[in-house]
Order: C-alpha cells, then sequence, then structure tokens
C-alpha cells in the first residue's frame, strides 16, 4: 500500500493562504498537476498513491473527473482570495496510477477545467503520463485534439523478463506502435526507464536503452529502482526470492546510460533526466526543481504555493467525501521558513544542469567548493562562471556533495 502522509500544521478547511504568498509571486511559473490514483494492476515495486478496482472502498473512477473539476473550481477561489496576481498554467501535468485508465473525455474534461480557470499560457507544456496497454491510436488523436501536447510512455524496460520482475504488465513490442500513434497525433514523446531491478544485467540494460533510443523520444528518464518498504517487492527481497539491486551496477548502468545518450545527441538536465534539445526538457518537473509555483489535484497530491506546502488526503473515497462538502481536500501543510527553503533550494538546484548559484551559499559553503572541485565531484570551469555544476561522478554522488555543503555551513 502507498506510503502515510506526513504530519503538518492543520490546514484551513477554507483554503485559506497567508498574505506571505504574495511576495515574488509576479516572478514565479504556475503550474498544474492532476494526480489519477488508478491503476488495474499494483506493480511491485510501487509505493505511489494508488488504487486497484478492489481497493477503492466506495470510491468510483467515473465519478473522479467530476471531483477534479470541483477541486479546479476551489484552487481558483482560494488564489483569487489570496490576492495572488492573476498567473496562465504554464504547464499541466496527468500523472498517476494511470491517468489513461479514465476516458480521454474525462481527461478533457479536467484540463479544459484548467483552462476556464486559471487559461493556458502560450506554448504551455500539457503532459499526461501513459501505460503502453491503457492507450490505442484514438485515444492518442483525442488527447492531442483536447489540448494535450506530451506523452510520457512508463517503458521501464525492453527485457520481458525485467518487465514481469517488475509486474509490468505491457509487451515490450507495443511500445514502437504507441511512440508511432503518438508521433501521429502531433505529441512530443518521453520514455521511462528503471534500472538496477533484480536479475537485469548490464547488458539487458543496454538493450532496453538501445531500444528506446531507437524509437527517437524527444526525452528520457532513467531512475534506478528504489526497493521502498512494505511493496510487494520489498517482501519478495525479505524472504530471499529475489536479490537486492547493488549499488556499483546500479552506478554501472548510469554511467552507461549517460554515455549512450550523449552519444546519441541527448544532454543530461537533470540528474534522471535527458533531452535531445532544450525544448524537449520537463519545463513542468523543472518548476518543481526551481521552486515555481504549482497547485497539486486529487487524492495525495502536494502543493506548493509562495513557501506554503501543503498534501491532499490520500483515499480516493476521503478525497471524494471533501469535494462534496465543498471543503479543502488538505491532509495538512506546512509554512516553510526561510532556512528550510533555502536548504531545499540547495537540495532541488544542485541536481540540474543549470546548477546552483555559488553566492547563496554563506562563506564556509563557498570555501568547501573548492574541495568538491578537488573531488571531481563538481565541475571547476562553471564554479568559476559562479554556479555550482555537478561532474558525472558529482551526480552519482549528490546526496554526499548537499551534506557537505550543509555542514559547512551550520
Amino acid at each position: 500500500m502507498p506510503s502515510v502522509l506526513p504530519d503538518g500544521d492543520v490546514a484551513p478547511a477554507d483554503g485559506a493562504l497567508p498574505s506571505s504568498v504574495r511576495a515574488g509571486a509576479a516572478e514565479r511559473a504556475f503550474g498544474v498537476y492532476l494526480h489519477v490514483p488508478f491503476c488495474r494492476v499494483r506493480c511491485g515495486y510501487c509505493d505511489f498513491n494508488t488504487y486497484t478496482s478492489t481497493e477503492l472502498l466506495g470510491a468510483r473512477q467515473e465519478d473522479f473527473a467530476a471531483q477534479a473539476v470541483a477541486e479546479v473550481a476551489f484552487a481558483a477561489r482560494v488564489i483569487e482570495n489570496a490576492g495572488l496576481p492573476q498567473r496562465p498554467a504554464s504547464t499541466v501535468f496527468f500523472g498517476g496510477g494511470t491517468p489513461t485508465l479514465l476516458p480521454t473525455e474525462d481527461l478533457g474534461r479536467m484540463l479544459g477545467a484548467v483552462r476556464t480557470a486559471f487559461s493556458l499560457a502560450d506554448g504551455a507544456e500539457v503532459t499526461t503520463e501513459a501505460n503502453p496497454d491503457a492507450i490505442d491510436r484514438d485515444g492518442l488523436l483525442r488527447l492531442a485534439d483536447a489540448g494535450f501536447t506530451r506523452v510520457s510512455f512508463g517503458m521501464q524496460s525492453a527485457i520481458p523478463s525485467v518487465l514481469a520482475t517488475l509486474d509490468r504488465t505491457h509487451d515490450p513490442e507495443r511500445i514502437p506502435l504507441v511512440v508511432g500513434w503518438a508521433r501521429e497525433a502531433g505529441l512530443a514523446v518521453s520514455l521511462d526507464l528503471i534500472y538496477g531491478t533484480p536479475g537485469e544485467t548490464l547488458e539487458d540494460w543496454r538493450t532496453s536503452l538501445q531500444t528506446a533510443l531507437a524509437l527517437a523520444p524527444d526525452h528520457l528518464s532513467a531512475y534506478a529502482l528504489i526497493v521502498e518498504e512494505g511493496t510487494r517487492l520489498a517482501g519478495r527481497i525479505r524472504r530471499g526470492e529475489l536479490e537486492a539491486p547493488e549499488d556499483d551496477l546500479q552506478a554501472d548502468m548510469y554511467e552507461l546510460a549517460d554515455g549512450l545518450l550523449a552519444a546519441a545527441g541527448f544532454d543530461w538536465y537533470e540528474i534522471s533526466n535527458w533531452a535531445r534539445t532544450p525544448a524537449g526538457r520537463s519545463r513542468h518537473n523543472l518548476a518543481y526543481w526551481t521552486g515555481e509555483d504549482w497547485w497539486g489535484l486529487g487524492p495525495g497530491a502536494h502543493s506548493h504555493i509562495g513557501g506554503v506546502r501543503w498534501w491532499n488526503v490520500k483515499h480516493p473515497s476521503a478525497y471524494a467525501k471533501r469535494m462534496a462538502e465543498g471543503v479543502s481536500p488538505a491532509h495538512a501543510r506546512e509554512l516553510l521558513d526561510d532556512e528550510t527553503r533555502a536548504s531545499e533550494d540547495l537540495l532541488l538546484r544542485s541536481r540540474i544542469v543549470d546548477g546552483y548559484p555559488i553566492d547563496r551559499l554563506g562563506a564556509a559553503g563557498r570555501g568547501a567548493v573548492a574541495g568538491l572541485i578537488a573531488e571531481e565531484l563538481v565541475d571547476g570551469a562553471e564554479a568559476i562562471r559562479g554556479r555550482l555544476v555537478l561532474t558525472l561522478r558529482g551526480r552519482l554522488l549528490a546526496d554526499l556533495v548537499v551534506r557537505e555543503l550543509s555542514a559547512a555551513q551550520e
């Protein structure tokens, strides 16, 4: 089952935001995330906030679009009452779960509600995640007609045995079909891969990368498998049915990915993400890493507006009840102080190729950068230009870099 939500301050029933959120708001982009929490089956490695049909406890998939539309209207009222400037949504992202389990008309209806409430910026990026076996050619055409511009397919691997270990249900041969259909519809294409699955070899991983690259996506994400407590995969490893992922092998897999992707014309722009051109980068995810504003709609979705962060109740039935009552679906929230915002800014911006401005570090932190350059964790030439940018080795040890910089500033 999904992990437990964190505690926090009590979230007001009317969703009211403090006046502090207005500071600098005109300079921050605004995005919308819609969490569709439904899956046909739960993958063994997944601890996302998702539910199969037997776990809905009275909630119904067919009612979800209306509930999400209600939260869009609620969000618009909260933002207006807070005195925030009118900002069109520059990005909209449908995640899950499997958004494409819902009828395309429902996805279009939710997008239409966002367009009506906030408007969409010119050239807005509108993405949906999709399982390869939960969408077809007509569905992709309808998504494009509804205003979607981009689709992110959960490919994960090209190796049947690896997909089976992950409990993925699609056939690898489905991937070229859905990519081709998305191209026909005029949609930009991203492929998501996972490496380090128990039993996966370096050559298996090479095959998956080469298969993905042969499809010429605009964007590719490659994530190291993390074994989350409480998942079926964690139980299988604990019982000795599978070997735990090996850190050294995962590092080799990351280096292989970076090399093959670079040779194919892809540039890394975040530790786990590569794009063929700067225009192909996920602008929605970049907004998370650079501290912009976004409203997260749906069960368990997280939001951030001007240093206020909150997270919705998790279960679809609890979310439905809140929407029916016309009150905030937030479970709890927190007001981030300056120190927390600064530490999170370092943590997140150091992950991206644009880097972290070194002049934001204190004197001790700036002094620690020289040691990180000597350890070949930070790019020396970029540091001279005033940006802390990770080397390939630094990307593998990003947490260490942040810990050393944070410790230097304490």
